[in-house]
């Protein structure tokens, strides 16, 4: 048993907010309160020295392989990159000292950023680098640039037409740009090499001490797949290999249809892996303008974005997800996206009894009457706070400054009663540490981009609410048990700050860093230079 004595804890229970000690025995809390109520204390005891206690943050929607893949991939934010001329020497450089057959990878351009800005082309990649295939994702994950080399592997050319919910960039002689958008996309990830069960395994259980060190203590795979790899052997084997995230993995529905991975086993909440839901796309992303909105994108009169499933595939998978007692989610950004998923589901009943059935993720640009039937119908909402933070020069470009102001309307979803949690995307936004919580809590309570731009100071929140979506709502939401608070029960999952978060100057939020990082009671990241007593 250990006591920690002298701190100032954030527990995320309404019914007692703050606690200055508590009691943990194995791996559980088992009280909380004043340290005045302690007696006769047996065991350790651990002071916190006055610092700022929170519980283990709960990352409801990342790509964790993803992010662990592009971490050996060429970084494509700034300040590493800044055009595409840098781009084009960046390939350069890993074409000279990187195998012939190994494809170059690159990640999280926006063109937003980029002094040219727009994407680089098959073109722009050709020169860098003509003989390898080099496929470089956009910031979004929703978009691709590559070079010929890629597009003759694929098979793509003049006369290959737009996939269902996709598209292929053409110049003005119909000739594909390397540009590939949406589903098109998938043209090219279906023929790149794949990595073993054991590769990917090692990758995620390298990524494991990283989001430790952010205070990240359970996760939310959304792009779980069944082939070629699949993703819940895949994460088992990298818990053995040194994972130590609670992981729920939401597999894609196009990658379920006809097989029976959803059994008890794989669906056991007690369990650290386990599936908790089946995927859609219902749109793309609003910085690529591939979000399915209205009114239109500007600068494109009829550019509405692209729709990417129908009524009848949301039904269907949601009676997939009944029949196997897993959450419906779904990827929604623009207004009619999200107005399709709500209209199609108003008014079902739930069918899980502990977390919300049916989930929006992003949820971007909802109207004030897909809030409220969103609220009654019990849709809950996983949005990323860091996305306005860090992709603004997008916004303005595609939506003006009025309508970005709208967008991820926090405060609107509280006040219409929508359950919403607070997640990262990783590295699915144009910054170059994705996963970072505490950028996007700063974008929360400050309702201000990276760059000082005014993003809808009434859409912020406190910091409290702000700790809380990451934490108790998220558990709430992704359905982790017994994680998300610091009270009574629950597992002793928790993070020691080295500022207190909630007296920090709220511009200064993002510069608070881990102390130490606790599962379970047990120590399982300290940083450097950090004596436990």
């Amino acid at each position: 048993m250990t006591t920690f004595i002298n701190g100032k804890i954030f527990t995320s229970n309404s019914n007692q907010p703050i606690a200055n000690a508590m009691v943990v025995r194995e791996d559980k809390i088992v009280w909380t309160g004043d340290q005045s109520e302690l007696k006769n204390i047996e065991g350790e005891i651990k002071d916190l020295n006055g610092k700022c206690v929170l519980p283990g943050l709960i990352d409801a929607h990342l790509h964790p392989l993803y992010l662990a893949s592009a971490a050996k991939q060429i970084a494509c934010t700034a300040p590493n990159v800044n055009s595409i001329a840098e781009l084009k020497e960046k390939v350069r450089k890993l074409r000279a000292v990187q195998s012939p057959d190994i494809w170059i990878e690159g990640w999280g351009y926006d063109e937003g950023k980029l002094l040219e800005r727009r994407s680089p082309t098959r073109w722009d990649l050709d020169e860098a680098a003509a003989d390898v295939p080099v496929i470089i994702t956009r910031t979004c994950a929703h978009i691709v640039a590559v070079n010929s080399k890629v597009l003759e592997l694929a098979g793509i050319s003049k006369n290959t037409p737009d996939p269902q919910g996709g598209k292929i960039d053409r110049d003005e002689n119909g000739e594909p740009t390397g540009v590939l958008r949406e589903n098109a996309k998938d043209l090219v990830t279906e023929i790149m090499p794949v990595k073993t069960h054991e590769e990917n395994a090692e990758l995620l259980a390298e990524l494991s001490p990283i989001l430790l060190s952010k205070g990240i203590t359970a996760i939310s795979e959304l792009m779980g797949k069944a082939n070629p790899v699949d993703y819940y052997e895949m994460y088992n084997l990298a818990a053995k290999k040194g994972l130590k995230q609670r992981t729920v993995i939401h597999y894609e529905w196009e990658d379920l249809k006809g097989k029976s991975l959803l059994t008890g086993e794989y669906t056991n909440k007690q369990r650290q892996i386990y599936i908790g839901g089946i995927k859609l796309f219902s749109d793309g992303s609003v910085s690529g303008q591939t979000a399915w909105v209205n009114p239109p994108f500007l600068g494109n009169g009829d550019n509405y974005g692209i729709q990417m499933t129908t009524k009848e595939e949301l039904l269907a998978a949601k009676e997939a997800a009944v029949e196997n007692n897993v959450q419906l989610v779904v990827h929604a950004m623009g207004e009619q996206a999200i107005d399709l998923i709500i209209d199609t589901f108003y008014g079902t009943e739930g069918w899980l009894k502990d977390t919300p059935s049916i989930r929006i993720e992003h949820a971007a640009m909802p109207t004030p009457r897909a809030l409220k039937k969103a609220a009654e119908t019990g849709i809950a909402f996983v949005t990323q706070p860091i996305f306005l933070f860090a992709e603004i020069e997008s916004y303005l470009k595609n939506l003006g400054i009025e309508r970005t102001k709208l967008t991820y309307p926090f405060q609107s979803m509280l006040e219409a009663g929508v359950k919403i949690a607070f997640s990262s995307d990783a590295p699915a936004t144009a910054w170059s540490d994705p996963v970072n919580p505490f950028v996007g809590i700063k974008s929360a309570v400050t309702r201000k981009a990276y760059d000082g731009t005014d993003t809808g100071q009434d859409q912020k929140i406190d910091i409290e609410t702000a700790i809380t979506l990451y934490t108790r709502a998220a558990q709430e939401i992704s359905g982790i048990p017994y994680i998300g608070q610091l009270t009574p029960g629950y597992q002793a999952d928790f993070i020691i700050l080295d500022q207190d978060i909630l007296e920090i100057d709220p511009e200064k939020i993002d510069e608070i860093r881990i102390l130490e990082t606790y599962m379970g009671g047990e120590l399982v990241y300290q940083r450097e230079g950090v004596t436990n007593k």
